[in-house]
């Protein structure tokens, strides 16, 4: 039974950590307002804001990251830590799993917290003691994104797809697609003033081949999209909403301190146990 359990927990573990930087939060439920249908110009120039909000996201290239996900009844969690997007993902976030099945497993192992560390060629977490009495004394689990298309149903390949395409700016990049891409006004942030555009993204409709393939395999066919914009057009927030094949996805994240220093030490192969080795083990494969 623990055996069951620890490899349970890996699996699941690779699906949370693969969600916890891309979904990033959730729109308000609200109706269109006054505000109602932009002329061509004016959605041009909302075009033009958020083309400006995607670059200079992406040239600040790390940033602390702060976020709450809620998958259906699977889980609940928060993340915290810092990521940058230089040269792939790189990373190290504090996950904590508040609620949903996946906390129950992780409470069996002895903890509901755990370290990942994002390097760009695979992602590291550190289950901690009791995890680590049955898998011959590793804490550590590694996941080579190549290796994740060992998960059923054929989304492996997109899980690493998510992890490697961590950033700020995806959300952005959704909102750009969106056919009814809105400005909301000016709102304060955390004590920052900030602009608030929201939209809806049909799965069909997004050029982006990699995302609409992301969406695609995750069974959404339409995401609520917010995102939050300061006066120098990094994202301070983001909000997303979908309903997935595993049930109603919502996460909401903050970014601050852009630019901020980022570290992710390999941990020591001696304490590191392989996804892969995991799942062969799963399946009873030699």
């Amino acid at each position: 039974m623990q055996g069951t359990t620890v490899r349970r927990a890996g699996l699941v573990v690779a699906v949370a950590t693969a969600l916890t930087g891309l979904a990033a939060c959730t729109s308000p439920d609200s109706s269109d307002g006054p505000g109602q249908k932009e002329d061509r110009a004016a959605h041009r120039r909302s075009l033009a804001a958020l083309r400006s909000a995607e670059r200079a996201t992406e040239r600040a290239e790390s940033a602390r990251v702060e976020s709450t996900t809620t998958m259906g009844s699977l889980m609940s969690m928060t993340a915290d830590g810092t990521l940058g997007w230089s040269d792939g993902v790189t990373g190290t976030l504090t996950i904590t799993y508040t609620g949903g099945t996946m906390a129950d497993t992780m409470r069996r192992l002895g903890t509901t917290s755990m370290e990942a560390r994002y390097l760009p060629d695979a992602y590291y977490a550190r289950m901690g003691a009791k995890f680590a009495e049955q898998t011959g004394g590793k804490h550590w689990i590694r996941y080579a994104y190549n290796d994740l298309g060992a998960l059923t149903g054929g989304s492996g390949s997109q899980l690493g797809d998510r992890m490697r395409s961590t950033t700020p700016n995806q959300s952005v990049k959704l909102l750009l697609s969106s056919g009814d891409v809105r400005k909301v006004g000016q709102e304060t942030v955390r004590g920052r003033s900030a602009t608030h555009w929201s939209g809806t993204v049909t799965a069909a409709d997004i050029a982006d081949a990699g995302l609409r393939k992301q969406l695609t395999e995750a069974g959404v066919t339409t995401e609520t999209v917010d995102i939050w914009v300061d006066q120098r057009d990094l994202l301070v927030k983001k909000v997303e909403k979908a309903r997935m094949t595993t049930g109603l996805m919502t996460q909401t994240a903050h970014y601050a301190d852009y630019g901020v220093a980022v570290r992710a030490e390999r941990p020591p192969e001696s304490d590191t146990g392989d996804f892969e080795d995991l799942m062969r083990k799963r399946t009873g494969k030699p």
